[in-house]
């Protein structure tokens, strides 16, 4: 059985120890610039996330502020990367702003014939905007399942602890979410809203 590399995340961006020095220090330029690296990175997972624009926009403006006020917890431990802990701190702030309106109750059905469908999504997943519509389709929890596992490389295990839930949860929606993302790529959007299962999260 061949061996699968975790995908690479659009967070894996390398941060000169000198420029965390600078902003550690309090240093506006430093800010800026990790403002100005992470913006797009943050935005997209919120959106991804959240299903929603305004709502990403409000994840990125408070994982930014959570940056500057709290960039001093940030300890290279095992040679974990910057970029690691940030992504952390916005799907935090993320799953936070799903709860507060208790979406991350709704995910799709488990299914245990399912667990083992980890297949990623369809080429037309490329389509940012196709995909945005597909996703928004699914109920947030199977949402956010789906964007972490495949696009940011966490483990089922992961995904559990962020969430609250088990590991087999993580790879039930994984299969059962990726079945219906590739149902939902694959169909018109005339024919999409008539597709069972599209809850919204």
């Amino acid at each position: 059985m061949p061996v699968t590399t975790p995908p690479a995340s659009a967070f894996a961006i390398d941060v000169p120890a000198a420029l965390l020095a600078r902003a550690r220090a309090g240093e506006r330029a430093a800010f800026e610039q990790l403002y100005r690296w992470f913006e797009r990175p943050v935005f997209t997972l919120a959106l991804r996330i959240c299903g929603d624009r305004d709502e990403a926009s409000d994840v990125l403006q408070d994982t930014m502020l959570k940056l500057f006020s709290r960039i001093g917890d940030y300890r290279a431990v095992d040679g974990a990367p910057f970029w690691g802990w940030l992504r952390r701190v916005a799907v935090n702030e993320a799953l936070m702003r799903l709860r507060r309106g208790d979406r991350l109750a709704h995910a799709l059905p488990d299914d245990a014939l399912l667990v083992d469908d980890v297949s990623p999504p369809p080429a037309a997943a490329a389509d940012a905007a196709a995909l945005q519509r597909a996703l928004a389709a699914l109920p947030a929890a199977t949402r956010s399942v789906l964007w972490l596992y495949h696009a940011e490389g966490y483990t089922h295990e992961e995904i559990a602890a962020l969430m609250e839930r088990t590991p087999s949860f993580s790879k039930s929606q994984v299969a059962r979410g990726g079945r219906r993302l590739r149902a939902l790529l694959e169909t018109p959007v005339e024919q999409a809203a008539c597709i069972p299962e599209a809850a919204h999260g």
